[in-house]
């Protein structure tokens, strides 16, 4: 019994106590000599890794210097197969004498160009000896349409020379005599350059730009143009004078013209002033009674222009009609003070002063000025 009793502390110590570590075993001399082979392992398993990159790169370098050709080779084969050709053309911003010749040509050349090789330099080249193609667009309609826009210079008068006539378009440039015709007005002017160069001349130049602005239906009826007492003049082949002034607002004055006229309290004028476009002005050659506005405006007021295109194809009516009294040709009525009657138009906006002439028409070759030389 003495001997568990003496045992008891012992065991509650042991019981109490916690159990110490175990001291770290040192590693064997053995592997810390392997640590030097281990990383030329590593090394070599790097260097094998990098090179079988730069190979995959090598390779696709290659597939690709291979493979770019055949893609080059494939592309122009296909911008000129028939799987893109221009089959259906159509062109826009025709018009005038030479529409079908400029038709053909640029049908022609573009039927032999695809929608993924479209040159606008062929197309120019084409029409380029027809000197009323200013220039040519084409928009492309994949897979086989090719739409061609063209912007002409259409001829707006006959410049005429020392006796030599030639054709020439609004912005001045010399069209040649090949596109003359009876229905162009005439214009004088000092020297005549080759086809293709501009006409030099401020008054030739404003002239131009007043036909130019001219609507359709009043072309035809203009015989000539030329600088007067009052300034740019317009003769129609009828013998009325138009007095323009300058070449501003040429627009205006002809829509202000076209209004004037299509009044019938202007019938049997001898000419109008639109110099000032919203107040219009026309004249009478002397003996000649204008008609009652008043009268005129009520007999005329069923009958209102609805529009200016309206207007202007009135107005193209009565000129091809004789309407207004003639003055012989190239002459210009004498200028004369307003009589006072002043007749407002039906659409209320602009008026129109008629004035009675106290003579019977003056040359107007002796007021006109003469063309100034080119700068």
């Amino acid at each position: 019994m003495s001997r568990s009793i003496a045992a008891a502390p012992g065991r509650r110590r042991a019981a109490g106590s916690r159990p110490r570590r175990a001291a770290p075993k040192s590693s064997p001399p053995a592997l810390g000599a392997l640590r030097p082979f281990t990383a030329a392992a590593d090394l070599a398993r790097t260097a094998t890794t990098s090179i079988l990159r730069r190979r995959r790169l090598r390779i696709t370098l290659l597939a690709a210097l291979v493979a770019l050709p055949l893609l080059g080779c494939a592309w122009l084969w296909l911008r000129q197969s028939p799987f893109v050709a221009v089959q259906r053309v159509q062109i826009t911003g025709v018009h005038g004498a030479d529409a079908q010749e400029v038709q053909a040509a640029l049908t022609q050349a573009a039927h032999g160009m695809s929608t993924l090789d479209v040159s606008d330099g062929a197309l120019a080249a084409a029409v380029a000896p027809l000197r009323v193609v200013r220039s040519v667009r084409a928009i492309a309609s994949f897979p086989h349409g090719l739409r061609i826009e063209v912007i002409e210079q259409l001829p707006v008068a006959a410049l005429s020379v020392g006796g030599v006539r030639a054709a020439v378009a609004a912005d001045g440039v010399v069209l040649g005599p090949a596109l003359l015709s009876g229905a162009l007005p005439s214009v004088s002017g000092w020297s005549l350059p080759a086809p293709g160069r501009h006409v030099g001349g401020t008054s030739v130049l404003a002239a131009l730009s007043v036909l130019g602005a001219a609507p359709a239906p009043f072309a035809k009826h203009i015989e000539r143009v030329f600088t007067g007492a009052k300034g740019l003049t317009v003769a129609m082949r009828n013998g009325l004078l138009v007095y323009f002034g300058d070449a501003s607002r040429a627009l205006a004055k002809w829509l202000s013209l076209a209004r004037v006229l299509a009044d019938p309290s202007s019938a049997g004028a001898s000419y109008v002033d639109v110099r000032l476009p919203s107040h219009p002005a026309a004249g009478f050659p002397a003996g000649v009674t204008p008609p009652d506005a008043s009268a005129t405006t009520d007999a005329g007021s069923s009958e209102q222009p609805d529009s200016t295109e309206s207007t202007i194809a009135a107005l193209a009516a009565g000129l091809s009609s004789g309407s207004g009294t003639p003055s012989s040709t190239g002459t210009e009525p004498a200028a004369s003070s307003p009589s006072g009657a002043a007749s407002t138009s039906p659409q209320g906006s602009e008026a129109s002063t008629t004035e009675p002439e106290t003579s019977a028409a003056s040359e107007a070759e002796a007021s006109q000025s003469t063309p100034e030389p080119e700068g």
